[in-house]
């Protein structure tokens, strides 16, 4: 709240305001080389003195605003859940364990690091877990995601079955890990 304060009172402040039209709209005016505008110039100094005033105030309702919407918490959207990036290739996945909670959301990214030219598969690779219906197969060079929930502890196998000797070779093959 301090920061909020420090902020409307320069903006607020007037000779904040007075200060940065006179170094920003009458240092490029025409007055130094036109003194007889002198009248224009000053409608032009109240009008954006009008208009800072108004943006300011927007500015300080907003920020207020999104203070109190997220109940004074900085973070606005937490995560819940397992988040899990993993990346696919010829020579295997990045991760062979994987490691969950019971009953919690599981957001998935697989990503293909083969490209669509690779004669085995064509690139795409498979993220696939039998015992709860999980199959997820991303692009030649892309991503795909998938969200499920294990509501049962245990340890599931998963596996790629599209290339790479499929889901019996020993790198396309991996561990799920659901704990309480």
């Amino acid at each position: 709240m301090c920061a909020l304060r420090l902020i409307a009172l320069f903006l607020f402040n007037s000779k904040a305001v007075d200060w940065f039209v006179e170094a920003v709209i009458l240092e490029d005016s025409s007055m130094k080389r036109h003194p007889h505008r002198h009248h224009v110039t000053r409608r032009a100094d109240k009008t954006f003195r009008l208009l800072a005033y108004a943006l300011a105030t927007i500015i300080l309702f907003g920020t207020i605003g999104t203070i109190l919407a997220s109940g004074g918490n900085p973070r606005i959207t937490p995560t819940f859940g397992t988040t899990v990036e993993i990346t696919a290739s010829m020579s295997g996945f990045s991760q062979n364990t994987i490691r969950a909670k019971a009953g919690e959301e599981v957001r998935l990214r697989l990503t293909s690091l083969d490209h669509p030219y690779h004669e085995d598969g064509g690139g795409q690779h498979q993220w696939a877990v039998d015992e709860l219906n999980v199959n997820l197969i991303a692009p030649p060079l892309g991503s795909e995601t998938a969200t499920f929930v294990v509501e049962q502890p245990g340890v599931y196998t998963f596996y790629c079955d599209i290339c790479c000797g499929g889901r019996e070779s020993p790198t396309m093959q991996g561990t799920l890990v659901v704990e309480i």
